[in-house]
């Protein structure tokens, strides 16, 4: 019987799961795959349903009780935060951290992202803005037709947002790296937990397949080209490199003790502004 595995469509993660998910791998059982939104991850993995999911670091207090974070497969690193973007360039000023959104309606995607976890961070000290939520991929279009006044957003838009008409108001990425001297802890893997009814996922077995699947990427980086453009939103070939060059990097193959350390800190800061239940270490 197949295992079931959620991941998103972003170039990241379908050059990373590529090898896994279409049997390329020697001894890898194999997925059913679910390509959805992160903000469709974050919430349907609370009901338990898949075996191995992609997730916000942000979802992890919610999560923990069902899986086990995996220390490979995921988005972190330096330099890949999400931007503010706004529509009216005249009053954007620069993207130093500093930008002001009091007042302002911002669209987010999705409400246990790490995007908008650290949007609230970053805010804590500031004049409110008013928070709405819209699926990633309609944030640029709404922000640009003037239906909101600023987005937060992630993946290729870092690349793309100028096409729009937009500008970066505040690289939530730079303040976060400049606060706290860690990378940034985007996307994470989870393993499901045992439970009575059935075997469950081997936490062990499963980081092992991942970091196969990591490996054979950077080895045969032109073997996933159809299927990465196959399900990507943005399809301009430089844009996919930069997002997939970005985003995979050596966070991807080992979180590490930087990696943990990265996201024991935001949760850790989450839970003492009210954001998020506490958790424990994460390994």
């Amino acid at each position: 019987m197949a295992l079931s595995i959620a991941f998103s469509s972003c170039p990241n993660d379908t050059f990373v799961f590529h090898a896994l998910v279409r049997g390329l791998l020697p001894g890898v059982p194999a997925f059913d795959v679910t390509h959805a939104d992160v903000d469709v991850t974050n919430t349907s993995a609370g009901t338990g349903q898949y075996d191995i999911v992609k997730v916000s670091y942000a979802a992890l207090p919610w999560l923990l009780d069902q899986y086990t974070l995996l220390p490979c497969g995921g988005a972190l690193g330096r330099g890949c935060g999400p931007l503010v973007v706004v529509r009216d360039l005249a009053s954007a000023g620069p993207a130093d951290g500093d930008g002001d959104l009091a007042g302002r309606t911002v669209v987010v995607p999705g409400e246990r992202t790490t995007a908008s976890l650290l949007l609230r961070l970053w805010s804590a000290s500031r004049p409110p803005a008013s928070v709405t939520v819209l699926p990633f991929s309609e944030i640029m279009p709404a922000v640009a037709a003037g239906r909101f006044d600023a987005g937060l957003v992630i993946h290729e838009a870092r690349f793309t947002h100028a096409q729009y008409g937009l500008r970066a108001l505040v690289d939530l990425g730079d303040w976060w790296e400049a606060d706290t001297g860690l990378p940034i802890p985007l996307g994470a893997i989870l393993a499901r937990r045992p439970a009575e009814a059935d075997g469950g996922v081997d936490p062990a077995a499963a980081a092992e397949w991942i970091r196969a699947s990591v490996r054979y990427a950077w080895a045969h980086p032109a073997a996933s080209d159809e299927y990465v453009l196959s399900h990507a939103q943005e399809t301009a070939p430089d844009v996919v490199s930069q997002h997939i060059a970005l985003y995979v990097n050596r966070f991807t193959e080992d979180l590490g003790d930087e990696g943990y350390r990265a996201a024991e800190t935001l949760l850790r800061r989450a839970a003492e502004r009210g954001l998020a239940p506490a958790v424990g270490p994460l390994r």
